[in-house]
């Protein structure tokens, strides 16, 4: 599955982009806020994650700046629908982090799922890092009240806390105000 956002476009990732993907996962900054990828994260991980076979319903995109030079991979974005409700992730790579790129691709991945007709959507992130929570909300994400102590495979395993969100795929967002309202509300004239 491809998608193009005003400035991303989100790809399956190749065997061939273990490289790129190294580089730009190869942080501790990085990994420690992920839930599945290991710290210290080898050149082995990265290949097996480009190459791994995965159920169609575990979607995994490589987040790419297209440009003049190329279309560089920043980050990686996905959701595994093989859970009643699919659970989104993603990470970008530090030099391109507060730019919007997260949000963006988000917000794309957001109507990849409206796509596949996916009616509700899960994320979380670790307390200590806000700037993930920011990224959720700002495409309509909500905080469901709950925080769940998660395993962080990039922090050795150690159960850390996670804020937990979600997204009903059912409201639609009202462009011209900036609201989530729900598709079958009427907007006021």
């Amino acid at each position: 599955m491809f998608m193009r956002t005003d400035r991303l476009f989100l790809r399956p990732t190749f065997p061939e982009d273990w490289r790129e993907l190294y580089r730009g996962i190869n942080d501790a900054g990085v990994v420690r806020m992920l839930a599945s990828a290991p710290w210290p994260y080898r050149e082995k991980d990265a290949q097996e994650f480009c190459s791994a076979r995965r159920d169609p319903l575990d979607l995994r995109l490589g987040i790419t700046l297209p440009g003049v030079d190329g279309a560089p991979m920043i980050g990686q974005i996905g959701m595994d629908g093989s859970k009643d409700v699919p659970e989104v992730g993603y990470w970008i790579a530090r030099g391109y982090r507060g730019k919007g790129f997260a949000s963006e691709a988000l917000d794309g991945l957001v109507q990849i799922a409206r796509a596949l007709r996916i009616r509700r959507l899960q994320a979380g992130h670790y307390v200590d890092n806000p700037a993930s929570g920011a990224v959720l909300r700002k495409v309509g994400f909500r905080e469901t009240g709950e925080i769940h102590p998660t395993h962080a495979l990039g922090r050795g395993g150690q159960l850390v806390l996670a804020r937990r969100y979600a997204l009903d795929l059912e409201e639609v967002e009202d462009m011209a105000e900036g609201q989530v309202v729900p598709s079958n509300a009427s907007k006021a004239a």
